[in-house]
């Protein structure tokens, strides 16, 4: 049965994008982002919700040639990689991407049985939310970032219930990001 991890990066404080929506200072270093590009190898299905699916379409868009090659990489794992979209707004996706048809409890139980290589990610803090509400989230990866908000969109908002976590692993890279690897304690 395919886990569901939820991934993203975070700053110290535990927001995933400033008071003001930015998120500049996730630029990851070389280091980090051959790490990430080999996390989302494990991946078979990417959920996510319709900000983060307007964020990523730029690796659809982009122009391979003017990438470097580390980018070029993500990109051609990123684009074929099925994803599927919740959103209220949209009417249409494109590339690998598709519409969620059910609710998110639905689609991850339909997910999780479905025979295939890699597992289910989760990508955006209000879905991931969702998930982890109803009990879907069985992995958490963070890579937390030196750098202190203040404010702005928590990585999760605030939790109706406690959840204990078992740590899997950790890495810190050059820039000073610190990747904490967790399990759900079930």
């Amino acid at each position: 049965m395919r886990s569901v991890s939820y991934s993203m990066n975070v700053s110290l404080d535990g927001y995933i994008a400033g008071p003001d929506g930015d998120f500049n200072w996730t630029e990851p270093d070389e280091e980090l982002f051959r790490f990430v590009t080999d996390e989302i190898r494990g991946v078979g299905v990417y959920l996510m919700g319709r900000r983060l699916y307007e964020t990523m379409l730029y690796w659809e868009t982009a122009d391979l040639a003017s990438l470097d090659e580390p980018r070029r990489v993500w990109a051609a794992l990123w684009n074929p990689l099925p994803k599927v979209v919740f959103s209220r707004t949209l009417s249409a996706v494109q590339g690998h991407a598709r519409l969620a048809s059910g609710r998110l409890t639905e689609e991850i139980e339909r997910l999780r049985s479905e025979p295939g290589p890699g597992d289910i990610a989760i990508g955006g803090a209000t879905l991931a939310a969702e998930a982890a509400a109803l009990g879907l989230i069985d992995e958490l990866r963070t890579r937390v970032a030196p750098v202190l908000l203040g404010g702005g969109t928590p990585f999760f908002p605030r939790a109706e219930r406690r959840v204990d976590l078992e740590l899997v692993g950790t890495r810190t890279f050059p820039s000073g990001v610190v990747y904490l690897r967790h399990r759900v304690a079930r």
